[in-house]
């Protein structure tokens, strides 16, 4: 089965197409540029050079999150616009988990992390051994802190992988306890993850209709935090 994932989650964006867990093309950009601006032409170019149809895939997947609330909103439209025409069944999937295949061929511990701002990073803990791996915790929020002294209960080395693995890595709990940071291709989100987790989804019949497709947010936008507390301030 063919399948075309993206990631817009965060400051980088990726296209990948597979097949049967083999990669056949990957665009992946780390300019800064919006995602409105880079994303279809990425996925336009992946299609056009491996001389593949949108009706020849066979799933669409998205990372629905957690992650940039706009990057997520653009990715899940982008995935709605394609897979509608054709009713392909899609699957959005767990940007940490993603992340984490990066390094499911290493045998450690894998903290999967993400930038939440305001003290807190988006996280998941994972065991890679021998190829696969094991989900240890949900997706959370969680601060900076807690995360490294819960990492330093666990056995096993300790990679770091995602957009906040750099944050983390320069913390002082982290450094205490010999979190690693892997090389800089296994650091980032990539579609190629997104694409893996939804194989498996797929095995699992846990995908969805496109008009079903909807983001999964840890905690509100900060404009709807913001408007939550200028209202309680009202009513007060």
């Amino acid at each position: 089965m063919k399948i075309l994932a993206i990631d817009s989650s965060a400051i980088t964006a990726s296209a990948a197409l597979t097949e049967d867990g083999k990669i056949l093309g990957e665009y992946f950009l780390n300019t800064g540029l919006t995602h409105s601006e880079t994303l279809m032409p990425m996925i336009e170019s992946v299609l056009r050079r491996v001389k593949v149809r949108l009706s020849d895939i066979g799933l669409f997947a998205v990372s629905s999150g957690p992650g940039s609330f706009t990057g997520i909103r653009i990715g899940i439209a982008s995935i709605k616009g394609l897979a509608m025409p054709f009713q392909t069944p899609c699957a959005g999937v767990s940007t940490l988990e993603a992340i984490a295949h990066n390094l499911e061929h290493i045998d450690c511990l894998v903290c999967a992390v993400m930038d939440a701002r305001c003290g807190q990073v988006y996280n998941a803990l994972f065991r890679a051994r021998q190829g696969r791996l094991e989900r240890l915790t949900p997706d959370r929020a969680i601060s900076i802190k807690d995360l490294a002294e819960e990492c330093g209960t666990m056995d096993g080395p300790l990679y770091l992988a995602g957009d906040g693995a750099k944050l983390c890595a320069k913390a002082e709990p982290f450094q205490t306890i010999g979190a690693v940071l892997p090389p800089e291709p296994l650091i980032y989100q990539r579609a190629w993850g997104v694409a893996k987790t939804a194989e498996q989804a797929a095995r699992e019949h846990r995908t969805v209709s496109p008009a079903a497709l909807m983001p999964f947010y840890l905690r509100p936008a900060q404009a709807e935090r913001s408007l939550k507390k200028q209202l309680g301030g009202k009513q007060e």
